[in-house]
């Protein structure tokens, strides 16, 4: 089974919806994942990936189902270097997550004293439980750190949803700590991932990554991919984003 994953197209977060460059992100996504023959569509309830998810599904005639787990992750915490207010709890500065040797954990991470405030294992926990009824649904049961092939398929699925619980449900896959992929790893808007199952003993199953965070079908039609998922690649290019 494949699973694709897709986060929405460059965001107008003030609408909940998209900007004039991220539904002609959308459109080019659509001529991709039109060609996918897809077994089922499933979609945050959040209007940018609503958006995201609209020409594609016009296009092959489909429905999508809205999962509320598929939104973006949304726990918040008190992190270190900020005192005026709480963030959400995948955006810490590198000097201060790194310094803490658990996060880089796949069973401690959530232990750090901000996480364990924040009762960010609890919503993570949710959101994972949920991809994994969801995998079962498609014939997939979790058995510890793998998954049990109890009928074993050929399907694609396709997820619109977002970076942050992206990197949730790609941490709990591979058993990783979140952190890393929060942090280390970056999902452009639009951009596709894409995961297969590995079944080399039968039923015996783990996720293999094929690709991270794709926009090939943005350089197909001559779009440049958005700066909205990064920060400055120097400090003093000051028309790139600091925070």
């Amino acid at each position: 089974m494949k699973i694709v994953i897709v986060r929405h197209a460059e965001p107008d977060y003030s609408i909940d919806s998209l900007t004039e460059k991220g539904f002609r992100e959308a459109e080019f996504l659509s001529q991709r994942l039109s060609q996918i023959e897809a077994k089922a569509y499933y979609v945050s309830p959040l209007g940018r990936a609503k958006d995201t998810a609209a020409p594609t599904l016009k296009k092959v005639g489909r429905t999508a189902e809205e999962c509320p787990w598929l939104r973006e992750f949304d726990a918040v915490i008190d992190r270190p270097d900020r005192t005026d207010r709480q963030t959400i709890a995948w955006d810490w500065l590198p000097q201060d997550w790194m310094a803490e040797k658990d996060f880089f954990l796949s069973d401690q991470w959530h232990q750090v004293k901000n996480m364990v405030e924040g009762n960010v294992k609890a919503q993570y926990d949710k959101v994972t439980g949920e991809l994994d009824k969801l995998l079962e649904r498609h014939g997939y049961r979790r058995e510890g750190r793998l998954y049990r092939a109890i009928s074993p398929n050929n399907d694609t699925i396709v997820l619109f949803c977002h970076f942050g619980v992206t990197c949730v449900l790609l941490s709990h896959l591979f058993n990783l700590s979140p952190m890393i992929l929060w942090h280390n790893f970056c999902a452009l808007p639009s951009s596709v991932t894409t995961v297969v199952t590995e079944e080399r003993r039968e039923g015996i199953v783990s996720f293999r990554m094929l690709g991270f965070g794709d926009v090939s079908h943005l350089y197909a039609n001559g779009e440049e991919p958005s700066f909205a998922a990064r920060f400055r690649e120097c400090y003093t290019n000051d028309w790139e984003r600091l925070d």
